[in-house]
């Protein structure tokens, strides 16, 4: 995803640490790091996107406690994941829904340089919901950061219409969460 945005990638601590939560929670169908986040985040009610090999049974994610909501966005939100711009929608469900503590995600953000994705997410986020408190604060923590030079995902794919009574165009949007 690193080289599409235009930016490098650092050697990442928590890509260590996730490679080694995968090791202890095998997902069998979960072919690299990135499906396994996706089996996570599904397994922890984010269902905007799931992959379409059927999830392992035996399947026991970690738990809040090992992997944390806010390291699990960041994980996703990595710069050095593949290029699947889908997956960040999950992230987006998962901060949507407030699950996760606005200062514990900034300093995972910033540690592990993924702060321009988060940026990007929460300046489209708030063109659904501008009062939307924890996009404001990822908003306002990292809105300085210059912008990526390609578009992560289009506002649309981080929310959902709401037809008007008796019609079946949106009347508006509202963030999936």
């Amino acid at each position: 995803m690193a080289q599409r945005l235009g930016t490098t990638v650092h050697c990442s601590p928590l890509r260590f640490r996730l490679a080694r939560l995968r090791e202890r929670h095998p997902a069998a169908t979960a072919g690299c790091l990135e499906d396994w986040l996706v089996d996570v985040a599904n397994a922890r009610g984010a269902r905007v996107v799931c992959r379409l090999e059927r999830p392992d049974p035996d399947f026991s994610p970690p738990s809040d406690q090992e992997l944390p909501n806010e390291e699990l966005i960041v994980g996703i939100c990595q710069l050095q994941a593949l290029d699947r711009p889908q997956m960040l929608r999950l992230a987006a469900q998962l901060i949507s829904r407030r699950a996760a503590v606005p200062e514990r995600l900034a300093l995972a953000a910033e540690r592990e340089r993924a702060g321009r994705v988060l940026a990007e997410l929460a300046r489209q986020a708030l063109r659904v919901d501008p009062e939307h408190a924890l996009w404001r604060y990822l908003a306002e923590r990292f809105g300085r950061m210059p912008p990526l030079r390609d578009t992560l995902l289009h506002w649309t794919r981080l929310a959902e219409p709401v037809p008007g009574a008796g019609h079946v165009n949106a009347a508006s949007w509202r963030l999936v969460a």
